[in-house]
């Protein structure tokens, strides 16, 4: 049954796969099955039972001004908190297979405002960001939030939802896979995920927490998972 799901699904997002420019034909991911409930494309793992999606990614800075939590390693690297070598194609379908609903609800547009969003898909669009490592002998795990400062007032970034919008296609590619962008404090029309509190649309004010942050070149696992039904959400 799931491997009917897959079939539909490549076939109506084959303009999510990397583009091969030798190719008349755009590559098309490889779904491998690890067991009942788990599946990986590429280095992204996901459960389709839990709907937890993992990926590896590793600390990109522990110190200085913040616009993205993740970015691809030939991103904006010099803004982004985490940085990671998966294909964001390859996140994008992971979240797709998941039945996640993309809301654009953060994106600005230069003629309108945002678009109108359910809240059906509002809150099927909130997750929740999480990232493990090793501390010596031990592996800690916590929400991605803790690692974040608001510079102004010194408070840790709230705990509350991201949301996934899914970004665009332009000129017939997959933006994210252009730009390398994932998830973004700073709202960005061109990353798959955005954090929708309060400052999001002021690049000055969120920072790498530095008495938190392992040091930069640290392996993690980022984990994203369904928002929790009994937490607040975060409101711009």
């Amino acid at each position: 049954m799931f491997a009917r799901f897959l079939a539909a699904i490549f076939a109506t997002f084959a303009w999510c796969a990397a583009w091969d420019p030798a190719s008349a034909e755009p590559e098309k991911p490889v779904v491998e099955r690890l067991d009942e409930n788990r599946f990986r494309i590429g280095s992204v793992t996901f459960d389709q039972k839990t709907r937890e999606i993992r990926f590896p990614a590793s600390i990109n800075m522990n110190d200085g001004l913040l616009e993205f939590i993740i970015v691809h390693e030939n991103g904006k690297i010099h803004e982004s908190l985490l940085k990671t070598d998966i294909s964001p194609t390859h996140l994008n379908l992971a979240f797709t297979l998941l039945r996640y609903p993309p809301s654009p609800e953060l994106y600005r547009r230069p003629d309108a405002g945002p678009p109108a969003v359910s809240e059906t898909t509002q809150t099927g669009a909130r997750i929740s960001i999480r990232v493990e490592w090793k501390d010596g002998e031990k592996t800690r795990d916590i929400p991605i939030n803790e690692w974040v400062q608001h510079t102004v007032n010194g408070t840790t970034m709230p705990e509350g939802p991201w949301v996934y919008g899914g970004s665009e296609i332009q000129g017939g590619k997959f933006v994210p896979e252009t730009t390398g962008d994932i998830a973004a404090i700073y709202l960005s029309n061109t990353s798959l995920i955005n954090y929708p509190g309060k400052d999001n649309g002021d690049d000055t004010v969120w920072f790498a927490y530095p008495k938190r942050v392992p040091a930069p070149d640290t392996p993690v696992t980022v984990i994203i998972a369904p928002f929790k039904n009994d937490q607040p959400l975060s409101k711009p």
